[in-house]
């Protein structure tokens, strides 16, 4: 057994093109560290609907440039497969490390397997990519990034040509072709022949991203912006300055793109801490409110100033943002459908339904919510929100931020704010409160043993309210495909729990609706929302194990 992990590891480092993981492979094979080799070619990094995401290292269970070849290859080959030989393939790549090493490599094995290759100029978010697939009418496009993950990971995201990520059966498809790619050495890989695009595709995504602001709408919220050590600033400035916003005053420390991000544990403005210092510049400079994306800049935080909350500023959820964006639009008019994945708040479909405008739910992921009929907005609760589908078929951090800026800016002027919106919103549908219990893992049997526990003894009651129906999604609904999941309604509350798709999580995610009479009555309904997600995060933890 032993014998047999050292020439598995002798024969990947062999055709290695990276130094740097030959290197770091081969000082674990000199010191003997057979522990180190079995976690790293235990298997290798499964391809599915998010593409590849991992821990940047040596070895078939890490994300590097074997890994990335090889998927590639694979990609290739499935294209091929799918009568596109010849077609255009756009990559984008955010400012990780080894992110524009692994875009170099995919567009050399494109241009290897006889497809065409466009690489974009230089580190840009992921809406960027995703708008670019469509506009150069391109079969296929892959993002390198890791979205808000630790510095330590990096990953591959895959769209098709209609500009969506990919779903069954494509992702099983790209898998088995990935597979069946052989030694490295058989996948051509020229030193030339793709195109490097200029500015020109990030000059039409901006001047695309007008189009979700009313002609005319009142353009003066000022706002504090971190990009979180991503990719996000130089775009989010330049749409903002293009619509005629004030400009952003920037978290300067966070500014820059930097694989390391160094000021945050976890570059995720959801995570604790990660929104401290943009905070305490507004503490400084007095905005109207926050705005932040995560490192690719495909999601879209937002923060408010609020009396009540420790330091004068509190982060607003998703599902908070989320309703806020879809009341925005009703009021503006729109026609086309709402959607929203089965873990956001059922507050968007109360807004639609009264609006005469339809509702969609769908899986987790925009991959899901970006092909539903009709489109006209889309989001989930963690902090994606796809606000121009016609142009980005995806969340936008960008373009989100700037429809919250035109939605406070329109309040503004009518002495009003955000916070005062969703007062209305609960007077209007009932308060809707939602919170999520994550439990982050090294050993992911522990989110195994929790999914069996509550599939074998699902919970008759949380917090003092019934289950009234429990849905095990792994066998499908009459509207939605099998998912790993478990899905229980109670007496004014739901309840979803799931295995995260991109990261080593169990993700619980939890909503009660408590009614409202007048204004009058809305601190004690927040305080029983609180009171009743509480109990049912205590209560569903231990049903689970954890």
């Amino acid at each position: 057994m032993q014998h047999d992990l050292i020439a598995q590891a002798r024969t990947w480092l062999a055709e290695d093109p990276d130094p740097e993981t030959r290197a770091e492979l081969g000082a674990i094979l000199d010191a003997g560290d057979t522990a180190e080799l079995a976690a790293r070619f235990a298997g290798t990094l499964q391809f599915g609907t998010a593409g590849l995401r991992g821990e940047l290292g040596a070895g078939p269970m890490r994300m590097n440039r074997s890994v990335v070849i090889r998927a590639a290859a694979g990609l290739a080959a499935y294209l091929k497969d799918q009568g596109e030989e010849g077609g255009l393939v756009v990559i984008g790549y955010d400012a990780r490390y080894k992110s524009e090493d692994f875009a170099r490599d995919t567009a050399a094995v494109m241009t290897g397997a006889g497809l065409r290759a466009a690489v974009l100029p230089r580190p840009l978010p992921t809406p960027v990519l995703a708008y670019a697939i469509r506009h150069l009418g391109a079969v296929a496009g892959v993002e390198v990034t890791a979205s808000h993950n630790p510095p330590r990971d990096n990953g591959y995201k895959v769209y098709l040509g209609d500009g969506s990520q990919i779903v069954p059966p494509a992702d099983g498809e790209i898998a088995a072709a990935i597979a069946a790619v052989g030694p490295l050495a058989g996948v051509a890989r020229p030193e030339d022949g793709w195109q490097t695009l200029g500015d020109e595709v990030l000059a039409a995504y901006l001047a695309r991203t007008d189009a979700v602001l009313a002609a005319g709408s009142p353009r003066t919220a000022r706002t504090v912006y971190t990009a979180m050590h991503g990719v996000g600033t130089s775009v989010l400035t330049a749409a903002f300055e293009r619509a005629g916003f004030p400009a952003p005053v920037l978290v300067t420390e966070q500014a820059e793109p930097d694989p390391a991000f160094p000021t945050v544990a976890f570059p995720n403005p959801e995570e604790p801490g990660a929104m401290d210092l943009a905070f305490a510049t507004a503490r400084r400079a007095a905005p109207d409110l926050i705005i932040a994306n995560d490192p690719d800049a495909d999601r879209c935080a937002v923060a408010v100033p609020d009396t009540a909350a420790e330091g004068g500023w509190r982060m607003l959820r998703g599902d908070e943002v989320g309703a806020l964006l879809a009341a925005h639009l009703v009021e503006r008019g729109v026609s086309g459908v709402f959607a929203e994945s089965i873990v956001s708040s059922s507050l968007l479909g109360r807004i639609a339904e009264k609006a005469g405008l339809g509702y969609e739910e769908t899986l987790t992921g925009f991959k899901w919510i970006a092909r539903v009929d009709g489109l006209r907005y889309g989001y989930e609760e963690a902090l994606g929100y796809c606000v121009d589908p016609e142009g980005v078929r995806d969340k936008d951090g960008i373009t989100a931020a700037l429809l919250v800026a035109e939605l406070a800016s329109v309040l503004k002027e009518q002495g009003r704010t955000l916070l005062g919106l969703l007062d209305d919103l609960a007077l209007a549908h009932g308060l809707h409160a939602t919170d999520q219990l994550s439990v982050r893992v090294e050993d992911l049997s522990v989110i195994a043993d929790a999914m069996a526990r509550l599939r074998e003894q699902p919970p008759t009651a949380l917090a003092g309210l019934a289950v009234t129906s429990a849905e095990d999604l792994a066998r499908g609904t009459d509207r939605l495909p099998p998912t790993d999941g478990l899905r229980y309604h109670l007496e004014g509350a739901r309840v979803i729990v799931r295995p995260s798709g991109t990261e080593p999580k169990l993700k619980c995610y939890l909503e009660v609706v408590v009614p409202v009479a007048d204004a009058a009555g809305l601190p004690a309904a927040r305080a029983r929302g609180a009171e009743l997600l509480a109990g049912i995060k205590r209560d569903l933890a231990a049903a689970a194990g954890i």
